[in-house]
């Protein structure tokens, strides 16, 4: 195969933005995109764009179509791509195997999503079909319902403690108040979140990351061009994917997402590194309980261990591993197509040290995941600094 570099990297403010389209933010982000990648529209050769529910969020399907439109690239191909939370991962994923397998050598990917124009609770229809329809949400069980299972059975097996997922949000809140693309850009202390409105028990609403609008891009290029473009190519080095059952009920375990697990083993055996090699990661913490799994599944810390670590530091900007350096979905924001992307931008300015107030200290590789639903689909890209 190929290799592939980012080459250009952009992305949109997140947060309510009732002064933005669905169609603005996507031009947004993919013309910062661009402009970053010094390269001109004929010099593109295919669009991919995840996205997970433009159609019921405001009416708009063929979003294939009105990425390619919308950034006036037609009539190059434009590709919409589905994978529930994690569609901005599946994005990049397809877009990084279009030019490794040789059949394109520059590509755009994009992530978009617009939650705020309907009320909470169509939002909460929609995110719900992330998950089994007949099975938990016609019970009434919600994603905040579904984590909070997750989170009962891991304090019960290790001893996990909300004070130890709290700190997940103080933490995420810390970093995204560097972040001028972030939704939260406030610092929120440790009594903040325990005292604040329960919402499916253990979880509070300071523990769950917040309905969002945003979009992000990344310019792609084969590795062998990509310095035509750009003097700081970021390269994709490992790239992991794997899916689990869709309900709960039928998963081998409740204490970590196995899809995730083996996308990181996959992603890690192609990039050749181990989990002590990886710098900084941007992990799907939708819930404070699921930047705990995460870490814990990817090879950072033993299983049970998340908890005790994140409460000690080890997580924290410049620490053992740097989590979230962006805020992640918590602090910055989750408007779920663009997540995937969102996290890919972040990786790449931390790996150019453009990373400001939150630069990651000689980083020099990177790890992405992205999950959608409850852990049905996860991906895992694994980025290096070219020297």
């Amino acid at each position: 195969m190929k290799k592939v570099s980012i080459i250009g990297a952009g992305m949109t403010k997140f947060g309510e933005r009732w002064d933005k389209s669905l169609k603005e933010l996507v031009v947004e982000a993919g013309i910062k995109a661009l402009v970053d990648s010094n390269l001109s529209g004929n010099e593109i050769e295919a669009v991919y764009g995840g996205t997970m529910a433009a159609g019921r969020l405001v009416g708009q399907e063929h979003v294939g179509a009105l990425l390619a439109d919308a950034m006036g690239l037609n009539p190059l191909p434009s590709i919409r791509v589905e994978a529930a939370c994690a569609s901005g991962g599946m994005a990049l994923r397809e877009a990084y195997m279009a030019i490794a397998s040789g059949y394109h050598d520059v590509v755009v990917v994009g992530g978009v999503e617009k939650m705020t124009d309907v009320s909470t609770g169509d939002a909460t229809i929609a995110l719900a079909g992330a998950g089994d329809v007949e099975w938990e949400y016609f019970s009434g069980a919600t994603f905040p319902a579904v984590y909070a299972l997750l989170a009962k059975k891991h304090m019960a097996e290790f001893g996990t403690t909300e004070e130890q997922m709290a700190q997940v949000a103080v933490k995420n809140h810390e970093n995204g108040s560097k972040n001028e693309y972030a939704q939260y850009q406030n610092k929120i202390t440790l009594e903040q979140v325990m005292k604040s409105k329960p919402i499916a028990e253990p979880l509070k609403i300071l523990d769950c990351s917040p309905i969002t609008d945003g979009a992000a891009a990344l310019v792609l290029a084969s590795s062998d061009i990509a310095r035509k473009y750009s003097d700081t190519p970021i390269e994709i080095s490992g790239v992991g994917m794997a899916s689990d059952t869709l309900p709960l009920h039928d998963r081998a375990s409740l204490i970590e997402l196995n899809a995730t697990k083996v996308a990181a083993e996959k992603a890690y055996r192609q990039a050749g590194v181990t989990p002590k090699e990886i710098n900084f990661a941007e992990v799907h913490d939708c819930f404070t309980i699921a930047e705990l799994l995460a870490v814990e599944d990817l090879g950072f810390f033993p299983k049970g261990k998340g908890g005790p670590a994140t409460q000690e530091g080890e997580t924290a900007l410049n620490s053992k591993i740097s989590i979230n350096t962006s805020g992640g979905l918590k602090a910055c924001g989750h408007p779920v197509g663009a997540t995937g992307v969102k996290q890919a931008v972040e990786a790449t300015w931390q790996l150019r040290g453009e990373g400001k107030g939150r630069q990651v200290d000689n980083a020099e590789i990177g790890l992405t995941h992205n999950v959608g639903g409850s852990g049905a689909t996860a991906i895992v890209h694994i980025m290096k600094r070219v020297n």
